[in-house]
């Protein structure tokens, strides 16, 4: 079976922070199954000792931040964390990027004020021409840019990094996240609650037009589209261990407009109110089965299945994961493990 460009099929997985043994099983495990490579996410804390200890138990599998949040840190400490993943991985490492929300990265990590986007694009530009120059005998130009300025006056240079020029990938939700990664990215991670019907219509003409405002091809950018997933024979019982999943997204204030622009604006507020009370979301029977339907892939393999080809059409690489929040650890692995069967 082949993707959109006519390469074998590339799946990858989702690891969270948890005891190293743990990590190392499922890293082995990820990459006797076939899996092109592995995620990390920041929810909160940094991905990188998560990645590191997936890297040192594997050989072949790749190991990316999915993602890594811009504003948590300066580009140049990224620009570190990348080399020496890198080097931990022996050059199999992606640094994954994102905005992420202003409600955690101005109110939980302190970032001050910013235009996501713009900031974004800074920092790309920041992380690779630290890493590209940090080792040069010559130094290490100043970076005089908006939001980061660094005149790398007491740097020494460094040893050389596994590659000069590491990939970077960036996560998308709506069109001008998508339009900047087309453009500048050497990669796009598609929002895991984006529909299969988004990825498709909505997204590919954005696509599209970032491509072309970067002179590029399409080819020149890897799309990998991430879907929740809960297949399972009871689509009842699917569709409620996803509900506190998609909650928890509707439950942004930035994610209003997404929700909004598939028929859920209403129930998108009244997660935000529960938000607001509760500092997280706690009320999955606000999520009727409709909304649940739309942003996961639930329910019978067979049907999953058929969701999964439409995605195909349009995507170099897929990351299909279970619903994790308010879902018990045993359920996920269950979960986990039918993904496998249906796709690996």
């Amino acid at each position: 079976m082949i993707s959109r460009s006519g390469q074998d099929r590339r799946y990858w997985g989702l690891v969270a922070p948890l005891p190293a043994p743990l990590i190392a099983m499922f890293a082995r495990q990820a990459e006797e199954q076939g899996l092109e490579g592995l995620f990390a996410p920041q929810v909160l804390g940094p991905p990188w000792s998560t990645l590191a200890v997936a890297a040192a138990n594997t050989e072949r599998l790749k190991v990316s931040s999915g993602i890594a949040i811009a504003a948590a840190r300066s580009p140049f400490e990224t620009a570190m964390a990348a080399i020496d993943m890198d080097r931990i991985s022996d050059g199999r490492f992606i640094l994954g990027l994102g905005a992420s929300v202003q409600a955690w990265t101005c109110g939980l990590f302190g970032a001050p004020p910013h235009k996501p986007l713009a900031h974004l694009r800074e920092t790309v530009v920041a992380v690779r021409h630290i890493i590209s120059g940090a080792h040069k005998e010559q130094g290490l130009e100043p970076f005089d840019g908006q939001y980061y300025k660094g005149d790398f006056s007491t740097l020494q240079p460094l040893e050389p990094p596994v590659r000069e020029e590491i990939p970077i990938w960036l996560a998308a939700l709506r069109g001008p996240a998508v339009r900047l990664a087309a453009e500048i990215g050497d990669g796009i991670m598609g929002h895991p609650i984006w529909s299969v019907d988004w990825a498709i219509e909505k997204i590919q003409p954005e696509l599209a037009r970032g491509l072309a405002r970067g002179g590029r091809k399409r080819e020149d950018v890897e799309v990998n589209l991430w879907f929740w997933c809960a297949p399972n024979t009871d689509e009842a019982e699917a569709i409620d261990d996803a509900r506190t999943t998609v909650g928890f997204y509707a439950s942004f204030e930035q994610y209003e407009s997404f929700f909004a622009a598939h028929g859920f604006r209403d129930e998108a507020r009244q997660a935000q109110e529960v938000g607001r009370e509760r500092e997280i979301f706690t009320r999955p029977d606000l999520v009727p089965d409709e909304m649940v339907r739309t942003f996961v892939l639930c329910g019978h393999p067979d049907s999953i299945r058929e969701r999964i080809e439409r995605a195909w059409t349009v995507a170099d690489s897929l990351t299909v994961i279970p619903p994790a929040y308010s879902v018990a650890p045993e359920k996920i692995m269950q979960y986990q493990a039918a993904i496998a069967d249906l796709l690996y």
